[in-house]
């Protein structure tokens, strides 16, 4: 009972935790049951077409969103730290200007980033594929960058006027389209026996297509939406000269860029270079430990949005003490999800992998064990970068990636094709830790040395 009226007391007091906890709660709601609908739909398509073709889906997936991700300047989080503030404080052509010119360069890069994907398609189903018929199925899988060509900065709108419940609402029917349109698939097989075979990979990456394209409509709509309620129709009209501090903003989104092509290299590629290393098999193998991570990734990835929202108030008040106090609360919580999942998985996986997914699928059990290291570090400390971000430091997470990132492909680069998969998923696993720990621990020694001099003022 003590315990329980501690905890109470606790939520009582802290509004920080309070809000962060509340706005995540849209998107929890969401993702949990998306994530229950994304397990179901790699079930079904592994049984359709097997473990070596889910892992080319994977790989044509993971192909399309790099290219995106290495023009993408990130701009939900730009449009996050400006654009907040500016309505706050009333400055809406600021506003209008901020979220146009975020539209427009976004708008740019997705043009730029399909038109690149279209000619790199060739080389790419050579390398990744090891067969240039599958060509097409890459190229159509990139129709979903035109279709999606403003959703970073509509989604970044929707979490500065704090309209999480859209974002999650958008999520969930997104996993719905995509998950029964699979389940549609995984039937009418049953029905009409091997007639599918031909087309079942176009089929599953139709249903993808779809899910992405409701999805980067709907929330361009809702964010428009948003946008005339806060700063009234006819705001894009407002002239780019309104937005003051270009260049420190500009320098911002840059950073942003930076941080997300090091992950999209050291991170995001992973399928990729199993693809090239390996074969496609390996790449099914990862898809599926990645299907039982997703769980903590669902469940803890509302947090971060949220978190990045009060870390930024709370840092631009100099409230160091309270801030210290979130990131400790937040790290608890989150550290007893990824314990508790890491321990079911562990005593479950070797036999619940291939009950689900067949026998073939079996060696995807130790290949979660590794990951669930990385990623379930990465989770618990998630604020890692939103926290430099908000003292102005985005270019240390930039440089130790790197560093930590160019060590972790040479290490692939040598030894994978040598040790295979699961040497590979290990050298991923270090890298989560190394950098992530790096930067945490960077962030934490200059909010106390803040916290120190704030204290040492007369």
């Amino acid at each position: 009972m003590t315990a329980l009226r501690k905890i109470l007391s606790i939520w009582s007091e802290d509004n920080l935790l309070r809000r962060v906890v509340k706005n995540s709660s849209y998107l929890f709601g969401s993702n949990a049951l998306s994530s229950a609908l994304i397990f179901v739909q790699g079930i079904l398509a592994v049984h359709l077409i097997g473990v070596t073709s889910w892992g080319l889906i994977a790989t044509i997936v993971t192909f399309a969103a790099n290219i995106n991700r290495l023009l993408s300047f990130r701009m939900s989080e730009v449009v996050v730290k400006h654009l907040g503030p500016a309505l706050e404080e009333k400055k809406k052509p600021e506003a209008a200007a901020l979220v146009k010119a975020a539209g427009l360069t976004e708008a740019v890069t997705s043009v730029a980033a399909f038109t690149i994907l279209a000619l790199l398609t060739p080389w790419a189903s050579s390398v990744f594929a090891k067969d240039i018929q599958t060509a097409p199925w890459f190229i159509f899988y990139g129709l979903i960058l035109l279709s999606n060509l403003v959703y970073e900065t509509s989604a970044g709108v929707l979490q500065a006027t704090h309209r999480f419940d859209h974002l999650a609402r958008i999520n969930l029917i997104q996993s719905i389209i995509t998950a029964s349109t699979i389940s549609g698939l995984f039937l009418l097989n049953l029905w009409v026996g091997n007639a599918l075979a031909p087309h079942l990979i176009l089929d599953i990456l139709l249903a993808y297509v779809l899910g992405k394209t409701y999805v980067g409509v709907s929330v361009v709509i809702l964010a428009i939406r948003e946008l005339n309620q806060a700063l009234s129709a006819g705001w894009w009209r407002t002239p780019l000269s309104a937005l003051p501090g270009k260049r420190a903003t500009a320098l911002f989104a840059v950073n942003t860029n930076l941080n997300g092509s090091v992950n999209l290299f050291f991170r995001d590629n992973i399928p990729l270079y199993m693809a090239a290393l390996l074969s496609t098999t390996e790449v099914g193998y990862f898809k599926i430990a990645m299907t039982f991570i997703l769980p903590i990734t669902l469940i803890l990835d509302p947090l971060i949005v949220p978190t990045y929202a009060e870390i930024a108030r709370t840092v631009a008040a100099s409230q160091w003490a309270a801030i210290l106090r979130l990131l400790r609360r937040i790290s608890i919580l989150t550290s007893s999800v990824v314990a508790a999942i890491w321990g079911l998985w562990a005593l479950t996986g070797w036999w619940l992998i291939p009950a689900l997914y067949t026998a073939k699928a079996r060696p995807a059990y130790p290949v979660l064990l590794i990951l669930l290291v990385g990623y379930g570090f990465a989770d618990v400390f998630q604020w890692n970068r939103s926290l430099l971000l908000s003292l102005g430091k985005s270019g240390y997470p930039v440089w130790v990636s790197t560093l930590t990132g160019v060590i972790e492909l040479t290490l692939i680069y040598y030894l994978a094709p040598r040790y295979g998969y699961l040497m590979l998923a290990a050298i991923l696993s270090a890298y989560f830790v190394v950098s992530i720990g790096l930067i945490t621990l960077r962030g934490l020694r200059e909010i106390r040395r803040r916290q120190f001099a704030t204290d040492s003022q007369p």
